[in-house]
């Protein structure tokens, strides 16, 4: 955990979210890979798993972020944050309230907030203790199943709220991405359009440079 992660969420851009790759078993090369692409913040998200499991991945994905200066989010628990020291919590609309969470962790862990509607969006803007927040999902996405995606114009809306560093979210690729930026939103999180490329740190880089293109 950074001393004070603050001024690198001032300027992250790439948001990634992705599993532990058991898979595929090339977790720390991918780690590697797209953190030197451009990613400036990396959450692991991954259903199912027991509190152990999860601190032991998060070990790899605290080294990987270490050595290339990126942040490290948790996901929904608390627990595991208050385990591990990550620089993020991530939290859901059902998860944990934001106080307690708060109360939890101290003030040295940014808190993260899950949008998906304008009303929540405005709340997150400026609710005590949330750091930024999550508007989407942009389109469908088979990682929220059955989930309504409120589309581009809930990304038009949060881009008039009060300043509150804010990422789009949902079905986001390369093919897309411009008509996001074009509605606003000047920081994304991506998933399937870099985990499963074929190269996932040359998508990371092409990512990186469009959005620090669209920001100049």
């Amino acid at each position: 955990m950074r001393s004070d992660p603050r001024p690198a969420l001032s300027t992250a851009r790439l948001y990634l979210c992705t599993d532990g790759r058991r898979d595929r078993g090339d977790l720390a090369e991918f780690l590697d890979d797209v953190l030197v692409g451009g990613v400036d913040i990396v959450q692991l998200r991954e259903k199912g798993l027991e509190a152990r499991e999860e601190i032991e991945l998060l070990e790899v994905f605290r080294d990987a972020c270490d050595r290339h200066g990126a942040l490290l989010a948790v996901n929904d628990r608390a627990d595991v944050a208050f385990a591990v020291r990550p620089d993020i919590l991530h939290l859901g609309q059902d998860d944990l309230p934001v106080p307690v969470a708060r109360e939890m962790l101290g003030p040295g862990i940014l808190i993260g907030r899950s949008t998906h509607s304008e009303a929540e969006a405005a709340a997150a803007a400026e609710e005590p203790g949330v750091d930024y927040y999550c508007c989407g999902p942009v389109w469908p996405t088979p990682t929220k199943p059955g989930r309504h995606a409120p589309g581009l114009g809930l990304v038009k809306h949060a881009a008039t709220l009060p300043p509150r560093p804010w990422f789009a979210i949902g079905g986001i690729d390369l093919g897309n991405l411009d008509e996001v930026l074009a509605h606003g939103a000047d920081r994304i999180v991506v998933v399937r359009a870099i985990t499963e490329a074929d190269d996932p740190g040359a998508a990371a880089a092409e990512f990186a440079r469009r959005l620090a293109a669209a920001s100049a």
